[in-house]
């Protein structure tokens, strides 16, 4: 369960993109003193949502941005569901595998709607030069970017786009794997 301190920290490094330093803990919980948040970080390093670094300053442990998972929620005809924790699941975890190789795109077009990516939505992708027939990738294709379904048919590579107002893409020159599409995150 997480409590009114984790939340506050968590804020505050939402907001600032840095842990709070003790003296802005002591404002943030409305404490007197540094002595009363010593107390609660120990509290937050023995649950594991805070650790220290090599130089003992405080930083979000691999659990800090964890999420509480529910269960399962059906999509077809109602039925009744109660509400328990299974499990806590941290997003990163789930969506990006190679920290170092992902970025973030945001979605501009309507050339892969079918695929259910829409104007607005982010795409994260993860750099490579290799995809096969049917992975939906970032393509430099003669110079320019896009992104589509990479479709290979007799010997040949070229983009599909998932909408039936556009053609295929066969390059003139070069067509380039970029990165592939790995999740597409949508806020309503």
């Amino acid at each position: 369960m997480q409590t009114d301190y984790q939340k506050k920290i968590q804020s505050f490094y939402k907001a600032e993109n840095r842990m709070p330093t003790y003296t802005e803990m002591t404002k943030l919980f409305g404490f007197k003193s540094k002595n009363a948040v010593a107390k609660v970080v120990g509290k937050l390093l023995d649950s594991g949502v805070v650790e220290k670094d090599h130089l003992g300053r405080l930083m979000p442990a691999k659990s800090f941005n964890d999420i509480a998972m529910l269960g399962f929620v059906t999509a077809g005809f109602p039925a009744s569901v109660e509400e328990e924790l299974t499990d806590r699941i941290n997003l990163e975890d789930l969506l990006i595998g190679k920290k170092e190789i992902t970025f973030m795109l945001e979605v501009d077009g309507d050339s892969m709607i079918d695929a259910h990516i829409e104007k607005g939505d982010m795409v994260i992708v993860e750099k490579t030069s290799v995809a096969k027939d049917m992975d939906i990738i970032i393509a430099e294709v003669d110079g320019e970017f896009t992104m589509k379904y990479l479709r290979e048919k007799g010997g040949k590579r070229f983009l599909e786009p998932a909408n039936k107002k556009y053609k295929p893409i066969y390059p003139k020159y070069d067509l380039k794997v970029i990165a592939k599409v790995k999740a597409v995150i949508r806020k309503y």
